[in-house]
């Protein structure tokens, strides 16, 4: 039994190509990160870096994004969304 778990341990963890991807985003989603092709996990990361830049995490609910003039476009014309909800509607923004 001792051997199975170190034969476990030592495997390392391999990166979903999906998520590696590079995708192309729409004119929308390209006003708030840029227009070149990125895997998910960057633009994740690029739109969180312009939600801090710009305050737009909400003071009380920090789960809650309140979405700007370009990010309204990129939410369905919604003014406020959950950081859940953020990702699923980024993704229709991604070819």
């Amino acid at each position: 039994m001792a051997k199975k778990k170190a034969k476990k341990a030592g495997k390392k963890r391999k990166p979903n190509a999906a998520f590696m991807k590079p995708m192309n985003p729409t004119a929308a989603l390209a006003a708030v990160i840029g227009s070149s092709a990125q895997p998910r996990t960057e633009v994740t990361k690029k739109i969180w870096v312009y939600i801090k830049r710009n305050s737009l995490q909400d003071k009380k609910n920090r789960r809650m994004i309140n979405a700007d003039d370009k990010l309204k476009v990129v939410f369905g014309g919604k003014s406020q969304v959950s950081m859940f909800e953020m990702t699923k509607l980024v993704n229709k923004h991604l070819k």
